[in-house]
């Protein structure tokens, strides 16, 4: 459980870099990602600080608080990838999706892929890697009368829809062509990645 300092000090950080998102916004739109999209999901840009430079992607609640933010590269030869804030728990993201009706719900390794679903009006939330995984997830997911696994079309992809196959009973792995992602194809190639998601 978050102090309220901690949840406060979560809330300042996301309000900060929301209020940067214009910095972000051409790497927004290069990713398909629609401004109303990016509102709804809170991104924004770090300005300043160790995250400096880098898309701010909030994990918030179903209640709308902010549990964890988690920042992402978004120019070439930024390293790590991604950074989390020291000590944050994992969580899962996107979780207001679960609230939806729809008889399917798809898992993506990462933000971004899932903000790219949930666009297109798919219900989806994103998992930061399969070792962040947690057994009670799936308790939240059983109103659904299928769960798919969309997996990117690399090697740590397929490993991840393995994984996650045996950990979500019931579910089906969906794999994406080789170098593909979700968010990839949508650019790229929406009508492929419709065709592999059975739309």
């Amino acid at each position: 459980m978050l102090s309220e300092s901690q949840r406060l000090s979560l809330e300042e950080a996301a309000a900060r870099a929301e209020a940067q998102v214009d910095q972000v916004a051409a790497y927004l739109q290069g990713r398909g990602i629609a401004p109303q999209t990016a509102h709804t999901y809170r991104l924004g840009y770090a300005a300043d600080g160790e995250y400096a430079g880098r898309l701010a992607i909030p994990y918030i609640t179903a209640d709308g608080s902010v549990v964890d933010v988690r920042y992402r590269a978004i120019r070439d030869g930024q390293t790590p990838k991604y950074m989390s804030r020291g000590g944050s728990k994992t969580h899962l993201f996107s979780v207001a999706s679960l609230l939806k009706p729809g008889p399917n719900l798809f898992i993506t390794e990462g933000e971004i892929d899932c903000i790219t679903l949930n666009q297109m009006g798919l219900n989806a939330v994103g998992v930061p890697g399969v070792q962040n995984w947690k057994d009670h997830y799936r308790l939240l997911m059983e109103d659904y009368d299928r769960i798919y696994i969309v997996c990117d079309g690399d090697e740590p992809g397929q490993k991840f829809g393995r994984q996650l196959l045996d950990r979500v009973y019931g579910s089906e792995t969906i794999f994406l062509p080789e170098g593909e992602d979700v968010n990839s194809m949508y650019v790229n190639d929406r009508a492929g990645l419709e065709s592999r998601l059975g739309l």
